[in-house]
């Protein structure tokens, strides 16, 4: 399994707060993720539990309330990476309008990058794209908002024809690889798709979107295929430079 000596990764997707969406289910298994995912190299990453109303009733008070609620499960050890919270966010109308208004949870900021359009994780459906998308893409970005799609390899639309993402490129979106469907996590459709994506220079970043503690283990795997599809100086691209930079690091 991979083993990175000179850490650096960040990863902008990942459910290791515990009881609050379809990630880590208790405490100690949220701490287990973040332990396996420091071994493979990621010195931060970020929690992005889902907003997602009718499935994952959350919303921006709840989730911050989660994370503090793991903060005392994390404190003063030295065996897991630096930490932090966003949201991933399904994209329909209601957390649409949320993110308009300022409710949403997109990625934080470094003090010197204030000024610099926010990123945000966004959740498409797997099976259709909502009516009017780069328009809302275009709306989010005039409230100071930059979209970053989070696994377009898994949508069916995506699989069908990618050149359904000229129009979100055009809007200012990012694509973020979910790197496990490198090794097949997610069926060949996707993994197929992923590769193509990466021929075409088309991801932005990449991320671990561990569920499990048994999801690092994985993760390590598909960095390892990552760097024989693309290269060691395109990994620290993806996984370490930038993400940082989005973070305005």
């Amino acid at each position: 399994m991979y083993r990175k000596a000179v850490r650096g990764f960040v990863d902008l997707h990942c459910h290791w707060i515990a009881g609050i969406d379809d990630g880590a289910r208790s405490p100690e298994e949220g701490i287990r993720m973040l332990q396996g995912l420091r071994a493979v190299g990621f010195d931060h990453v970020m929690a992005t539990p889902h907003m997602r109303p009718g499935m994952f009733d959350n919303d921006k008070s709840d989730l911050e309330a989660a994370f503090a609620a793991m903060s005392p499960h994390l404190a003063a050890r030295d065996d897991l990476p630096s930490v932090s919270l966003a949201s991933e966010h399904f994209f329909d109308d209601v957390v649409f309008s949320r993110l308009v208004a300022g409710a949403g949870l997109p990625y934080p900021l470094e003090a010197a990058a204030r000024g610099k359009k926010r990123g945000v994780l966004v959740e498409l459906h797997p099976q259709t794209f909502p009516a009017r998308l780069q328009n809302r893409l275009f709306d989010l970005a005039r409230a100071g908002l930059r979209v970053v799609v989070a696994h377009p390899e898994r949508y069916q639309p995506v699989w069908k024809d990618d050149a359904v993402l000229d129009a979100m490129f055009d809007a200012g979106a990012l694509l973020l690889l979910d790197v496990c469907a490198l090794v097949g996590k997610y069926g060949r459709t996707a993994e197929k798709t992923a590769r193509k994506l990466l021929d075409e220079g088309a991801y932005e970043a990449a991320c671990s979107d561990a569920h499990r503690p048994e999801d690092a283990d994985r993760t390590g795997l598909a960095i390892e295929a990552l760097e024989r599809a693309v290269g060691k100086g395109e990994v620290e691209r993806l996984l370490g430079s930038a993400p940082r930079a989005l973070l305005g690091r």
